[in-house]
């Protein structure tokens, strides 16, 4: 996979932040009394379950922020397939020094890794069709670029980053405003000329007036496969249909099929479950 790394500035304030939060006012209380000071260790990231791996580059930075001569080298990098019981990374250097960094390294790793996994499963689900996934921003406050590139990890795409991307015209601006075409009519007339606008529809009827009014992207909210096979019907093929609500891996495949060009699904960042890895001592 052609996955490009998140820039180290932007990585360093959140493991930083993370750092500090473990280590509080003493330190590591507990490794400085047990493990001493010039004792070496040999530590490996080892998958307890099957997954996709995403986060390697901040498991890395955990480490250097502690103490910089650690080295780390990657057996599988982000973006893998792995087996349960597969090494995914090896790290070596102060005993100290591994042991504090490790559950900040493993917090990181596991997260943005469910992330991944949960993202590859959907994206699995809807091969065959032209359908991509994407997340939304129902993502952690702090870590969205990072949770929006775990997704890009396990083989989905992102939307919007934040609200200065695109107009995304919903439900409550639609209220707010009175109509969906005044809303519309609004925004065409305050965005730049480079500046996309979609709105969310839950109808057809909308569907109707925001094909007639003008928009770049439509987002099918909530529709039943059969609504949203007439909505694509509808677009034509001249802008974007997007469809969100509630999906499912079980339910994906019979949203693909109705010929959408996008799946938004928000649990991929708010709710994936973490990937089972363990970070273990070699001995030997």
């Amino acid at each position: 996979m052609n996955l490009s790394p998140l820039p180290a500035v932007m990585l360093e304030p959140l493991v930083r932040t993370a750092l500090l939060e473990d280590l509080g006012r003493a330190g590591d209380v507990t490794t400085d009394a047990i493990v001493p000071a010039d004792q070496r260790g040999r530590m490996v990231f080892s998958a307890r379950q099957p997954g996709v791996v995403a986060g390697l580059d901040l498991a890395a930075l955990a480490f250097r922020l502690i103490d910089p001569t650690i080295e780390m080298e990657i057996k599988q990098p982000d973006g893998s397939a792995i087996r349960a019981g597969e090494i995914i990374a090896e790290v070596i250097g102060s005993a100290r020094s591994l042991l504090i960094a490790e559950r900040t390294a493993l917090n990181f790793l596991c997260h943005l890794s469910g992330i991944a996994t949960a993202t590859h499963s959907v994206v699995t689900a809807v091969q065959g069709h032209k359908a991509k996934i994407v997340c939304t921003r129902k993502t952690t406050p702090g870590l969205r670029v990072v949770e929006k590139y775990a997704v890009r990890a396990g083989g989905g795409s992102n939307h919007r980053f934040g609200l200065d991307d695109a107009v995304l015209i919903k439900d409550n601006h639609i209220a707010v405003a009175g109509d969906i075409r005044t809303a519309i009519e609004r925004a065409r007339a305050y965005a730049g000329h480079m500046v996309k606008i979609e709105v969310e529809v839950d109808t057809l009827d909308q569907l109707e007036i925001a094909l007639a009014t003008g928009v770049d992207a439509v987002l099918l909210d909530n529709m039943s496969t059969d609504d949203l096979r007439r909505a694509v019907a509808m677009v034509g093929g001249r802008i974007i249909a997007e469809a969100s609500g509630r999906i499912t891996p079980a339910t994906a495949p019979a949203i693909a099929a109705t010929g959408v060009d996008l799946i938004s699904i928000g649990w991929l960042t708010h709710s994936a479950p973490v990937l089972d890895i363990g970070l273990d001592v070699l001995t030997s």
